[in-house]
């Protein structure tokens, strides 16, 4: 029994661009918009017990949002700008 060998071909060459639109949402050319990678540079590390943990993602699946926008909402309500230095 002779082993036969069989070419597979390369992958065919694509256009870098072909897929931009996924990207960019719904194909029409707008101004690109702010991510939150943009928006949120600081990152903030807390240690808080599995209980508090729990009850915090509960309580943001109940409003809706994800634990990282319900913290950000609470701390802008805790925290406003006065317009002052801290």
């Amino acid at each position: 029994m002779t082993a036969k060998r069989i070419a597979i071909g390369g992958r065919p060459v694509t256009d870098p661009n072909a897929e931009s639109w996924v990207r960019r949402g719904d194909g029409v050319d707008k101004a690109p918009e702010a991510t939150r990678a943009d928006l949120y540079t600081a990152r903030l590390t807390v240690d808080v017990t599995p209980e508090l943990r729990g009850r915090i993602k509960v309580a943001a699946f109940r409003r809706g949002l994800t634990v990282a926008d319900m913290l950000r909402e609470l701390f802008e309500r805790e925290f406003q700008d006065h317009g002052g230095t801290a």
